[in-house]
C-alpha cells in the first residue's frame, strides 16, 4: 500500500507543472519570450516527475505490463527533455541565435531530436495506456496522448501562437489529471484487494468506475 501523502504531493506539483506551462506561453504571445516565462517553462518537466509517477501507481494493476512499459519510456523521455527544456529555457537563454544555432548543430542537436523523439514517443504510449485503463478522465488522457508530443515536435519552431496553444492545452491536461488525483479518494490502482475489510472490491478495484469520469 502505499501512502495518499504521495499522490497528493503528485497532484499539487502537477497543478504547479501545469500552470508553469500554460501561463507563461500563454504571455509570451503578448510579450514574446523573457528570462522569467523561461525560468517557469524550463522548471514545469522537472514538476511534472512526481504527477506521472502517482499516475502510474493509480492505474497499474489496471494498464498492465503495457501500462508499465509505457511508464517507463514516458518516465525516461520526461527525463531527457526536461533537461533540454531547463538549458534552452534558462541555461542558454541570452545565447546569441546564431550562437545557439552552432551549439545546437552536429552531436548536440543529435541528442536534442532524440530526447524529443523519446518524450513524444513516451508521452503517446502513456496517454495511450490511460485511455485503456479508463482510471484517469478520459478526455485529458487523450489530450495528454496528444499535446506533450506535439510540444516536443514544435520545440525546433519559432514561437507562434500555434506553439503557445500547444503548450497551454498539454499544461491544462495535466492540471486536469493533477486534480483528478487529489479527488479521487482511496487509489484503487495500488491498494491491496485482500487489505480491503469486508471483501469488497467493487467500491475501490474497478478501473471502470473512476474511467467514468471525465
Amino acid at each position: 500500500m502505499y501512502s495518499p501523502a504521495l499522490f497528493r504531493a503528485g497532484a499539487v506539483l502537477g497543478v504547479v507543472a501545469g500552470v508553469f506551462m500554460a501561463v507563461p506561453a500563454a504571455v509570451e504571445t503578448v510579450t514574446g519570450g523573457t528570462a522569467l516565462t523561461g525560468l517557469f517553462l524550463g522548471l514545469s518537466p522537472a514538476l511534472a516527475v512526481p504527477l506521472l509517477v502517482a499516475l502510474h501507481l493509480r492505474q497499474s494493476r489496471a494498464a498492465g505490463g503495457f501500462g508499465a512499459a509505457a511508464y517507463l519510456v514516458n518516465l525516461l523521455g520526461l527525463g531527457l527533455f526536461g533537461a533540454v527544456a531547463f538549458s534552452l529555457n534558462i541555461v542558454l537563454f541570452r545565447l546569441d541565435g546564431e550562437v545557439l544555432a552552432e551549439l545546437l548543430g552536429g552531436v548536440v542537436g543529435a541528442v536534442v531530436l532524440g530526447a524529443a523523439v523519446v518524450f513524444a514517443l513516451g508521452s503517446v504510449l502513456f496517454g495511450v495506456s490511460m485511455v485503456r485503463a479508463r482510471v484517469h478522465p478520459r478526455i485529458a488522457a487523450w489530450a495528454y496522448t496528444v499535446f506533450p508530443a506535439a510540444l516536443a515536435l514544435a520545440a525546433p519552431l519559432p514561437d507562434t501562437l500555434v506553439t503557445s496553444g500547444v503548450h497551454v492545452v498539454a499544461g491544462a491536461s495535466l492540471v486536469r489529471l493533477a486534480v483528478s488525483l487529489w479527488s479521487a479518494g482511496p487509489f484503487d490502482g495500488t491498494a491491496d484487494v485482500g487489505a480491503r475489510s469486508g471483501g469488497d472490491t467493487t467500491a475501490l478495484g474497478s478501473p471502470a468506475v473512476p474511467g467514468a469520469e471525465l
